[in-house]
């Protein structure tokens, strides 16, 4: 056991960060290049959404138990172990595209749900021991800036990949792609060889909650639940998570209702540069000291963006809306996380991230539930020609097709800003950082394990 300097811990955040970096980069390649796949392949949405679902679902259901087992295990096996599962369901869905490439094997869709909710099943692991370890890596001060190179490297992920793909795809095929996922996977294991992570410091809430696991599940739960402040900064963010979840669902068909596939190309590669710009410009500069006000004020930004929408239909305002409103999520993001991170006992973060984890992922599935039926059953019509706002909000708005969904957008931009005012008047939340005591010591003095 030596102790680790505040050098060291940087230098292993860093080459983490990186594998990481290059890992996003190489699922966000074969998760376009499968679910583009099956959707050609199908011509059906149904399946096409099925992708997604296989992917959520098993991290939805496994992140409780995935909170307990990292706070049991060496956070850096726990990594390791999901990178090697994640591996292997992508290496199986190899098998089967190259198999049906080279015809041996007729590829059905379901294989690979199977494939991707293996992999996925792994995956569940990987974000609460990367995020319960940054805390020990980095300053204080500092942990707005790591969690947005979190976000960067996600964000990266996310934009880099379809274009690579669309690129690639013609030239190496699926099962090319899928090799260069495994390749990445490769290189983001070996640098979690090359480093050591700290172990966390024991606490007496966290040994408190050892014991079955079982146990050890719920302790994460009745931990926020204890706390007022932390629990209405779940509620918050579960608010802003579904509700930015809506707008990436509602955003292609509103540009679409005025302008063309190629314009909605170009329309969500710039917009995207929003969550890429606003990571960068927190690692940059920290935020602010006080990090509530990140939270809440930034989140004010989003819903004004999205009230943008009363304006009428133009590929620069919609594109200029979405670029500030996806600019404030890694912002928003980067300062709770940084709340959580100080305010959890380390011994006890892999628990209570698993429980926000869960609360987070409930938020696409059920986007994609409500967005479709919200729209086309209620506010499309009512914004329609004739429709029951057709002459009161449509005389402002407008009316015709896409107009429903830009009032559905201002709706969700004014639940925004209720949300934000009702949390700067809890006193619960917004003292939450001067009235809840910091459980973490600094990098310099942990140990490595």
């Amino acid at each position: 056991m030596s102790a680790t300097p505040s050098n060291s811990a940087l230098r292993i955040f860093l080459v983490t960060w990186v594998g990481r970096l290059v890992s996003y980069i190489g699922s966000g390649l074969s998760s376009f290049a499968l679910s583009l796949h099956v959707y050609q392949s199908s011509g059906s949405i149904t399946q096409f959404s099925l992708t997604s679902f296989s992917y959520f679902l098993p991290q939805l259901v496994l992140s409780p138990v995935a909170g307990a087992l990292v706070d049991r295990w060496d956070r850096r096996r726990v990594m390791l172990l999901a990178d090697l599962g994640a591996g292997l369901g992508t290496l199986s869905s190899w098998l089967l595209v190259a198999a049906s490439e080279a015809g041996h094997w007729k590829l059905q869709n379901w294989h690979l749900y199977l494939t991707i909710g293996l992999g996925a099943c792994f995956a569940s692991f990987r974000a609460p021991a990367f995020q319960a370890t940054t805390a020990l890596l980095m300053p204080k001060r500092h942990l707005a800036r790591a969690n947005s190179l979190l976000e960067l490297a996600a964000g990266t992920g996310q934009i880099v990949a379809p274009v690579v793909a669309g690129a690639l795809l013609g030239r190496i095929g699926l099962s090319g792609i899928l090799l260069i996922d495994l390749s990445t996977l490769t290189f983001a294991m070996g640098s979690l060889l090359l480093v050591r992570f700290p172990a966390p410091p024991r606490s007496e809430e966290g040994q408190r909650g050892r014991g079955q696991l079982s146990e050890e599940i719920a302790t994460g739960w009745r931990f926020i639940r204890s706390r007022p402040g932390l629990l209405r900064l779940l509620a918050f963010v579960a608010v802003a998570n579904l509700n930015t979840a809506l707008v990436l669902v509602l955003l292609t068909p509103l540009a679409l209702s005025f302008t063309d596939a190629a314009t909605l190309g170009a329309l969500m590669s710039s917009s995207g540069m929003g969550m890429m710009i606003g990571s960068i410009a927190m690692g940059v500069w920290g935020g602010p000291r006080r990090r509530m006000l990140g939270v809440i004020g930034f989140h004010v930004l989003a819903g004004v963006s999205l009230l943008a929408a009363c304006l009428p239909p133009h590929v620069v305002l919609l594109g200029g809306a979405v670029f500030f409103f996806l600019f404030s999520v890694p912002v928003v993001s980067s300062c709770a996380q940084a709340i959580w991170q100080t305010k959890v006992p380390a011994d006890m973060q892999g628990r209570v991230f698993a429980v926000r984890r869960m609360v987070a992922l409930v938020s696409p599935p059920v986007a994609a539930l409500v967005a479709g039926p919200l729209a086309d059953r209620y506010f499309e019509p009512w914004m329609a020609p004739g429709g029951a706002l057709a002459g009161t909000v449509g005389r402002v708005m407008g009316t015709g097709p896409g107009r429903g969904i830009a009032l559905l957008l201002v709706v969700l931009g004014t639940v925004i800003l209720v949300n934000a005012v009702t949390a700067w008047l809890s006193p619960a939340m917004r003292n939450v950082e001067e009235e809840l005591p910091d459980t973490l010591p600094e990098p310099s003095v942990l140990r490595a394990a």
